[in-house]
């Protein structure tokens, strides 16, 4: 679970936070720092219990012209133009790790979760636009993060996201996505096995389809030249979804919220390509 919190927070403090498009010329090659953080999330889509933890924060920035380690995670980027970019890369954990959940009381805990896979993004007014609208499809296969020969599904999550970005003063983003998944990912959620089911949990064969509708919003502020301080906040519903009849889902709709510090203690004097 750890793990897992932990991806949540750096990909939020080291992503929808950076810098105005028209100073990428002038930003540092790459950036080290460590901050703290707290999150609460719902465990997963359709959970009636939330996650909660303070963790340390790494914070990893990398510029380079084809290999990136910034907000969306780290990656190789295959394609960039003024409108679009494709790239590669890895992203955080859609589990809620090891916590044990009532609903899940005699099953397998959930194991923490990596995404890996291409994706694409369309910059519909423009990527130096001070008010930027994009949408952006990401394609990935999702694996155990302690055994990565362990498949556990495909996801889908196109978004369309609105997002300011300021080296002085605050920052924005919102988005709105929809997180599908085929029946091997909806497996992992939701179904119950003959030998799992309970009075009031009976056996469940999950489908594919859509997982759950998203709603994400998140601020931050550059405090000095080294501290900047983030939070975000996220409502999933599973209002619609392909497995909204399964015993596991408990509640329609849920919420997670997450605050940060990050202090950046190290940057290179090299400039970055773009």
């Amino acid at each position: 679970m750890k793990q897992s919190l932990a991806a949540s927070l750096a990909v939020v403090s080291a992503g929808v936070f950076a810098d105005a498009p028209a100073e990428r010329k002038d930003l540092p090659l790459w950036e080290l720092g460590a901050g703290i953080g707290g999150i609460s999330q719902v465990a997963y889509p359709g959970a009636d219990e939330q996650v909660s933890r303070v963790v340390p924060l790494p914070y990893v920035v990398y510029r380079g012209k084809r290999l990136r380690a910034e907000g969306e995670g780290a990656g190789l980027r295959a394609i960039r133009t003024e409108t679009f970019e494709l790239d590669v890369s890895v992203s955080g954990s859609l589990s809620s790790g090891s916590k044990s959940l009532k609903a899940r009381e005699g099953m397998a805990k959930l194991p923490t979760l990596v995404e890996l896979g291409p994706v694409g993004r369309w910059y519909l007014n423009g990527r130096q636009a001070s008010h930027r609208v994009t949408f952006k499809i990401p394609v990935r296969g999702v694996f155990e993060a302690s055994d990565l020969g362990r498949h556990r599904g495909m996801a889908l999550e196109p978004e369309i996201g609105l997002d300011h970005r300021a080296g002085a003063g605050w920052s924005y983003a919102l988005g709105v996505s929809a997180l599908l998944g085929d029946k091997r990912l909806g497996r992992t959620y939701y179904a119950v096995t003959p030998d799992e089911a309970l009075p009031g949990r009976p056996a469940y064969e999950a489908d594919a389809g859509l997982i759950a509708w998203r709603l994400k919003g998140s601020l931050s502020r550059q405090l000095s030249e080294d501290f900047r301080i983030f939070g975000f906040a996220r409502i999933d519903s599973v209002a619609g979804s392909a497995n909204r009849d399964s015993p596991l889902v408990r509640r329609t709709t849920g919420a997670s919220v997450g605050v940060g510090l990050v202090y950046t203690f190290g940057r290179s004097t090299a400039r970055a390509v773009d």
